[in-house]
């Protein structure tokens, strides 16, 4: 059996990891991903994925990534349940990241009005 996904997407808000109770960090995202095809009305729909980051991954995230930036998910996809507060079994399916790759390109370095400096080699 094969359980693989690939997301390309953006982040939905900031990140802001935690740790859990035995000191491992988790960070809980959504990837909004756009769909390869247009609707009836002629936009194209996006899908928001809920993704779990475990420990460096997830630190690494927090640190360089904002909201918007451009990721890229490698992992699977796991199904969970737990009891509401009415008691009701509430469903969730998440992809857990085995790898994350920033893809947002590097912002251009400022122009400067000095005149340029040669280094010697």
């Amino acid at each position: 059996m094969i359980n693989q996904v690939t997301l390309v997407g953006r982040l939905t808000k900031n990140p802001e990891a935690r740790k859990t109770l035995d000191g491992k960090t988790v960070l809980n995202v959504a990837v909004a991903v756009n769909r390869q095809f247009r609707n009836q009305q002629g936009q194209i729909d996006t899908d928001f994925v809920l993704c779990t980051l475990w420990n460096k991954t997830a630190e690494n995230t927090e640190k360089y990534c904002r909201k918007g930036s451009v990721i890229g998910v490698t992992g699977r996809i796991q199904t969970r349940y737990f009891e509401n507060d009415q008691g009701k079994r509430t469903y969730v399916t998440e992809v857990v990241a085995e790898s994350v790759r920033f893809l947002d390109s590097k912002p251009a370095p400022e122009q400067s009005k000095k005149e340029p400096i040669e280094i010697p080699f």
